[in-house]
């Protein structure tokens, strides 16, 4: 068999099974919903606030904007998932097994977008019982459609480069802050254009902010660009910036996980697990 059609088969069949794991484990399956059920929870709180004298309601601009920001989450999940694959040998074993590493990435990918989807549904249907106002039609899926694609395509490789830098689950809380940072400036819960003009620039440079401007044109009337910067769905500059993120995540992403893989072995393995449990004690 064609080397390649083994590593597409392996990876899908890896991906399927942690994707169905993920949905019939208490824990994983509690976290689907926790997260999403937050977001519709807060939805109802600002679903009928105005935005000053613009005549449209926060929750209106809000869900779309929470919808970019929840598939840009994609970014921590795999960057999790990858370091903690590492720290209890998955990656290892992965190594020691033909064509294991591109099979294993290929089957992350697969499980992280699939549990990404599904977070996405478990949050928009209830959202749009509580939301007036949007326009959903024939036109709204396929701006939405290559809006995430794009945005995971930008999104999932840096997650798999952060995953590789970070040697421990610990660790990852060094991401946490940062990301929670550009959320709050990227106009996801109240419009970029309420924010100083040198934050609105900083929030253009990443993709969260250009998720979710995807997503507002595909949901919200073009009433709406009357508070977007330029008066604009901007679908060119969001290609651009998100088609940038992703060239830059697609080229490095290959180059840190190799590099990782090398250094991997039973005794760095073992290392790490003595030094978690000596910070543990």
């Amino acid at each position: 068999m064609n080397p390649a059609t083994t590593v597409l088969r392996t990876g899908w069949t890896r991906g399927r099974i942690e994707l169905r794991q993920s949905f019939t484990n208490g824990a994983d399956l509690f976290s689907h919903f926790l997260w999403p059920g937050l977001m519709v929870a807060t939805m109802f709180f600002i679903r009928d606030l105005p935005f000053g004298s613009s005549g449209l309601l926060l929750g209106m601009l809000a869900l779309p904007s929470i919808l970019g920001m929840n598939a840009a989450t994609g970014m921590i999940s795999m960057s999790q998932q990858l370091t903690a694959d590492r720290e209890d040998g998955t990656l290892l074993r992965a190594k020691a097994t033909p064509h294991g590493m591109p099979a294993y990435l290929i089957g992350k990918v697969i499980s992280v977008s699939g549990s990404l989807l599904a977070d996405l549904v478990i949050f928009l249907v209830p959202a749009m019982l509580l939301v007036e106002g949007l326009r959903i039609g024939p036109g709204s899926w396929p701006t939405l459609a290559w809006t995430l694609a794009l945005g995971l395509v930008a999104t999932l490789p840096l997650g798999a480069v952060l995953g590789s830098v970070f040697t421990s689950a610990r660790a990852q809380g060094l991401i946490q802050l940062p990301f929670l940072a550009v959320i709050g400036i990227s106009g996801i819960f109240y419009p970029i254009t309420a924010l100083p003009e040198w934050l609105q620039w900083i929030a253009q440079t990443f993709p969260i902010y250009w998720m979710g401007l995807g997503m507002r044109s595909a949901l919200l009337p073009d009433s709406a660009t009357a508070i977007e910067i330029g008066q604009s769905w901007r679908h060119l500059e969001t290609v651009g910036v998100l088609g940038a993120w992703a060239v830059l995540g697609l080229l490095l992403a290959p180059v840190v996980l190799r590099r990782m893989a090398r250094g991997e072995s039973g005794s760095t393995m073992t290392a790490r697990r003595e030094r978690a449990l000596q910070r543990v004690g």
